[in-house]
């Protein structure tokens, strides 16, 4: 299994970018995929999940109602869409998965520590 996540960048606040989480060896529609981000100094925290089967995302907080997570079951590809980006938000940007994960309950609470499959990051920085 190989996740590689991309579309990262240098964009001012307000802007917007738009992730790519692209899989090899599984099929994303099966399984929970969760973004994580880690900021310099901070632990690496969980902000967008797409569940398996027909359940609602899920999303931190601080990024509701800017972040929206989608999947394109033919391209096995899960994308982060980021609006009105904040500087708050630069960090590196992951995607990641388990093969036990297909709630975005079990991608979160194994988080950091516990999930198998995590994409090589992609940076995100918000300038002013």
């Amino acid at each position: 299994v190989q996740l590689q996540a991309s579309g990262g960048g240098l964009v001012q606040r307000g802007g917007s970018l738009r992730l790519s989480c692209e899989a090899s060896g599984i099929d994303l529609e099966n399984y929970a995929i969760g973004w994580f981000r880690q900021a310099p100094g901070k632990l690496r925290e969980g902000v967008a999940c797409i569940a398996s089967g027909n359940d609602s995302p899920d999303y931190a907080d601080s990024v509701k109602g800017r972040f929206t997570v989608s999947r394109d079951n033919a391209k096995n590809t899960v994308y982060l869409q980021m609006n009105t980006l904040k500087l708050e938000d630069t960090a590196v940007y992951y995607c990641a998965t388990d093969l036990a994960a297909y709630k975005c309950a079990t991608v979160f609470a194994l988080g950091r520590n516990g999930l198998d499959y995590w994409g090589k990051g992609t940076q995100v920085t918000v300038s002013s």
